[in-house]
């Protein structure tokens, strides 16, 4: 017996009445945060920012693919720890006097600057502001942010799968299990690290598909040491074989740095850890979450080429790792969010790793006020319009300390496309148009002394109005030196 109208008219109503609620709160869903960040990747590792690379680097091609290339992405700090500083709070190394790598004690002519050893507990990391709004919150690999008591679990992580005191992957076996990882269980004989830290953000991402969650995977790689799966090593051997040339070196002040791409293993090192990253964007699609989730790329600092086996060129940026040139301090960077995001898109405009928290936390909709000033603004804009006019916007970096890789203490200032370097040991300047000389070769100090000498007098107000510690005179090296 067929039903009524008012029987059909009711039972119609009844179904609305249940799909809109499901509707509803599919569309109230938070998003999805994966931040993965490289150690000591270059901006000219990946093919995205140089085709002619010697590495291969397909996954981050296709994330790429899918979100906006930011080309001149900075790390707040020429090395490893003040970057991760910023990233978790959105607060500049010098703000936070996490200036040098934990803990770095380094002196030459000068004394470094004071600075913390950790990250300060009663700052507020990413982890924390988003498990306050209900975030599942996860971390794999490498902390570096202070010992004990200072790891991801006390800052607002609520799994840790790696991450402790050590910068790098010295215990055991190194990048091949046994680890010898407090916070990580030795896998099978022979595995290898960035895998395994791959697998583990996978599997979090899979058992939390239902709630909003924020993934922190950190790779040890490509940091020394330099070691990778024979089968890669072995294939770009082989590759090697077809350059036209060997190694070709340049000078750093007292330093050679290499100008070109063509160290085998490190080239298996890229690889190892771009099919990691092709892991956990294949876990976040098979998940059903990829319309869902914001993946953020970045690294730490700018490639390894003048210490330390040397294993990359920048070129053509100037330096790497431990200096203020740009090879130092600008970084590969994608980021995609679908819907938000533009695809397959390049932006120009200068960003920093301080930018990241707020950018996330605007995503997120999570409003009020952060409980520090932060140092970063929210880049949701660029990724609406990267091609958009650019906000002004002056970017700030403050390196007190001599670094393992032949940098010396020093500060920088960049205002569009002008550069200020201004070197502690002597007080010298030196001033670039990016615009024209990105690769920092022609110091037009003398050529733009009105210039020179605004950017100076900011840059040294910026670190006067946030009190950044200075490095001072040693007296044991001027008494070494005769100089005394």
């Amino acid at each position: 017996m067929s039903a009524s109208p008012q029987a059909r008219s009711a039972l119609l109503m009844l179904c609305i009445g249940a799909v809109l609620p499901i509707h509803a709160a599919a569309e109230e869903r938070s998003p999805n945060v994966v931040i993965i960040v490289a150690d000591d990747l270059g901006w000219a590792d990946i093919s995205p920012n140089n085709p002619d690379t010697f590495y291969e680097t397909p996954s981050l091609e296709r994330l790429a693919d899918r979100g906006v290339r930011f080309t001149r992405a900075y790390a707040a700090a020429p090395v490893c720890s003040p970057t991760r500083a910023s990233l978790m709070t959105g607060r500049h190394p010098a703000r936070l006097r996490t200036t040098d790598y934990f803990c770095g004690r380094r002196a030459g002519a000068l004394k470094p600057a004071d600075h913390e050893c950790a990250l300060p507990l009663e700052e507020t990391t990413i982890a924390e502001r988003l498990g306050s709004e209900g975030y599942r919150t996860f971390f794999a690999g490498k902390w570096h942010l202070g010992p004990e008591g200072f790891w991801p679990e006390d800052q607002g992580f609520q799994i840790n799968r790696g991450g402790w005191t050590r910068g790098g992957p010295y215990g055991g076996d190194k990048y091949f299990s046994p680890y010898g990882n407090p916070r990580l269980d030795d896998g099978p004989k022979g595995e290898h690290l960035p895998d395994r830290l791959a697998k583990e953000t996978a599997t979090f991402i899979r058992e939390n598909r239902n709630d909003p969650f924020l993934a922190v995977l950190s790779f040890y790689s490509v940091h020394t040491p330099l070691m990778g799966p024979k089968d890669l090593v072995a294939k770009y051997r082989e590759r090697r074989k077809d350059l036209e040339h060997g190694p070709i070196w340049g000078r750093e002040r007292a330093r050679k740095v290499r100008l070109v791409q063509e160290h085998a293993v490190y080239a298996s090192m890229v690889e190892s850890m771009d099919a990691a990253v092709g892991v956990v964007l294949d876990a976040i699609e098979e998940a059903g979450l990829a319309e869902d989730t914001i993946v953020v790329f970045f690294s730490d600092n700018g490639g390894l080429s003048t210490s330390e086996g040397h294993p990359t060129s920048n070129l053509p940026l100037r330096a790497g790792k431990g200096w203020v040139y740009e090879g130092g301090i600008r970084e590969p960077c994608i980021v995609s969010f679908p819907g938000t995001c533009r695809s397959d898109a390049t932006c120009d405009v200068p960003i920093s790793s301080n930018d990241f928290l707020p950018t996330v936390l605007e995503l997120c909709g999570i409003e009020g006020d952060s409980p520090r000033p932060l140092d970063g603004r929210s880049i949701v804009p660029l990724l609406e319009d990267p091609g958009g006019d650019p906000a002004d916007r002056t970017l700030h970096w403050h390196y007190p300390h001599y670094g393992n890789q032949g940098g010396a203490p020093s500060g920088a200032i960049m205002e569009g496309d002008w550069k200020l370097i201004e070197w502690f040991e002597d007080d010298s300047i030196e001033l670039y148009d990016l615009a024209t000389d990105p690769g920092e070769r022609t110091n037009l100090v003398d050529d733009r002394p009105e210039v020179a000498e605004r950017l100076h007098q900011a840059l040294v107000a910026w670190r006067e109005g946030i009190d950044a510690a200075m490095p001072t005179p040693n007296p044991e090296h001027e008494a070494e030196s005769g100089t005394r």
